[in-house]
């Protein structure tokens, strides 16, 4: 008997060392993908397949970038759906030129200021008709389209419109959070309708159909942009909104314009990490690279309480900035060019304590936040850099009869303090948290790649640069590794921290180094989620090959051919 159990030990010692990865860093959920002629990287392995498909049939990235992002809004509508936004970066190989696009959507042009005055409101609700802004994500679609596209919209839509009219079954992750959903949204009208399977949101497994969107989907490949931003699709969601109080009408959205922007850089240890500028936040990760690049990172290791809190307190002096200035630009004079400055990084610095936590941070003084991240590579090298998003997971509740999506509440991000530059305005963007982003290397790609989740999103960006960087982590271990979130308490509209906030460590760090954070003075806290997706390509030139990474916390997919 003795023996017996002896052998029972040993063979479970032996089944936990077989599940042990025989090569990488012990946190690595799984090797890259690795392949030749194109990769799709999503947050959900149909919609990866879709991309791929449009690859296969003669798309090129920027066909499959759109084709995944129209199936992944129909997938996961818990993150993002043609009622948001997008922004994307392009590598266009023949140009040897990287392409900023910003489809972010406007505020409704007779909603102003006055009205949240008179009617007692300090902050804009985040759910109901006052924070939808134009949706700006199909405009988004065409403008990438026309100008790179190769494949018709109607055989880059198709693969969606499929899925939506026949059913795709939900997948774990997706039917929790379309569960938690219901607890907000289902008071508001059509919520059910759309997003029901019987009694309740879609259990794991459940094949879920949604033909309106089919039909919204059919009309826009039919009728190009117009399908959707006038018209039929256009006179629904505005009268629909005024009728629940809100204010968007038809014009605002048949007045909806893209635009096309230049990416802006950073070098960081002689790699340029390219984002977009505001009213997005991805600046911010380069502020941060720019300070932490006058410490060596490298030497103090991954998860010592020596990186992680210079980390955080580079991350302090940024998301101040952020608070006070990061806008509009149409409506503002933002100073991106000196706040992504190294003469900035280094005027900031003395800032940083190498022992002690800071309590309160100021924005600098200058002299004139459920998403999706999808990422595709083709065989001319193209590469494309997408993110997509409703805010609040799935948006305001607003969900226009008939049509089969959520309009986003992204309004809920302006300021009402006059003066400030995120205030709210007719016609204006507000601030936005959803941020592609890019590396190249001499002149060349290197990695494409984004990390969702709110304020967690330029956090992550820096963290995953530094960690293909300082600690030349492979791609999916830069991804899989452990992260810090740390959360000031602020709004993103404005406000400085006055209390040091509270540092939110992932599981798989050391309880000792933990430990000694804490005597810096950092409030550690522990956290179920918020600590973002990340999918990511990079590509190797000398090699002729892409990597493929994809997310281990959620349903993420890397695939190549």
């Amino acid at each position: 008997m003795k023996n017996i159990s002896f052998v029972i030990i040993a063979l479970l010692c032996l089944q936990s060392y077989a599940q042990d990865r025989i090569t990488g860093e012990p946190f690595s959920t799984r090797s890259e993908i690795i392949a030749e002629n194109g990769m799709v990287a999503t947050s959900h392995p149909l919609a990866t397949q879709v991309g791929i498909n449009i690859l296969k049939d003669g798309g090129n990235a920027i066909d499959a970038a759109i084709a995944a992002n129209a199936a992944i809004g129909l997938m996961e509508p818990t993150g993002n759906g043609i009622g948001g936004d997008l922004f994307a970066i392009i590598w266009i190989e023949k140009e040897k030129k990287l392409y900023g696009l910003n489809a972010s959507g406007r505020s409704p042009k007779n909603l102003t200021l006055d009205y949240f005055k008179k009617n007692n409101l300090t902050t804009i609700p985040a759910y109901g008709p006052l924070p939808v802004s134009v949706p700006g994500c199909v405009d988004g679609w065409f403008e990438m389209h026309e100008k790179f596209g190769k494949l018709s919209i109607k055989k880059i839509l198709n693969p969606a419109i499929n899925y939506a009219q026949n059913g795709f079954p939900v997948t774990e992750l997706v039917s929790y959070y379309m569960s938690v959903a219901d607890k907000n949204f289902h008071k508001y009208p059509n919520f059910k309708e759309t997003y029901y399977v019987g009694e309740s949101t879609p259990k794991k497994g459940q094949l879920f159909k949604n033909a309106d969107l089919a039909n919204t989907l059919k009309l826009i490949s039919k009728k190009g942009r117009s399908g959707f931003y006038e018209g039929t699709v256009a006179k629904r969601i505005s009268d629909f909104i005024i009728a629940q109080g809100g204010f968007l009408s038809y014009d605002d959205l048949k007045n909806h314009k893209s635009d096309w922007i230049d990416p802006v850089s950073t070098n960081y240890r002689g790699y340029d990490v390219w984002e977009l500028p505001p009213n997005g936040q991805g600046i911010a990760a380069l502020q941060i690279l720019n300070m932490l690049e006058n410490f060596d990172i490298k030497s103090m290791g991954f998860g010592s309480a020596e990186y992680i809190h210079h980390f955080v307190e580079a991350k302090k002096i940024a998301f101040a900035d952020r608070a006070k200035y990061y806008s509009d630009m149409s409506f503002n004079e933002v100073p991106v060019d000196y706040l992504i400055s190294k003469e900035y990084a280094n005027k900031r610095l003395p800032e940083i304590s190498k022992v002690k936590a800071a309590l309160s941070v100021n924005a600098g003084e200058i002299e004139n936040g459920d998403t999706i991240y999808l990422t595709t590579g083709d065989s001319e090298g193209n590469m494309v850099s997408l993110i997509q998003s409703n805010y609040r997971g799935m948006g305001s509740g607003m969900v226009p009869t008939g049509l089969g999506f959520m309009l986003q509440d992204r309004g809920e991000l302006f300021s009402l303090d006059e003066g400030h530059f995120n205030v709210y305005e007719p016609e204006k963007r507000p601030f936005h948290t959803i941020i592609p982003a890019f590396i190249t290397k001499d002149g060349e790609p290197y990695v494409s790649f984004g990390l969702m989740g709110g304020a967690m999103q330029p956090q992550g960006h820096a963290q995953v640069v530094i960690n293909l960087i300082d600690f030349e982590m492979n791609l999916q271990e830069a991804g899989d590794a452990p992260r810090i979130r740390h959360v000031s308490g602020q709004q993103p509209t404005g406000g400085e921290m006055t209390d040091g906030g509270e540092l939110s460590l992932e599981s798989g760090f050391d309880y000792k180094e933990i430990r000694k954070l804490m005597k810096y003075g950092h409030k550690v806290i522990f956290s179920l989620g918020s600590f973002g997706g990340y999918q990511a390509i990079k590509y190797d030139k000398e090699m002729g090959v892409y990597f493929g990474a994809s997310e281990s916390r959620k349903d993420g997919h890397a695939s190549g051919y």
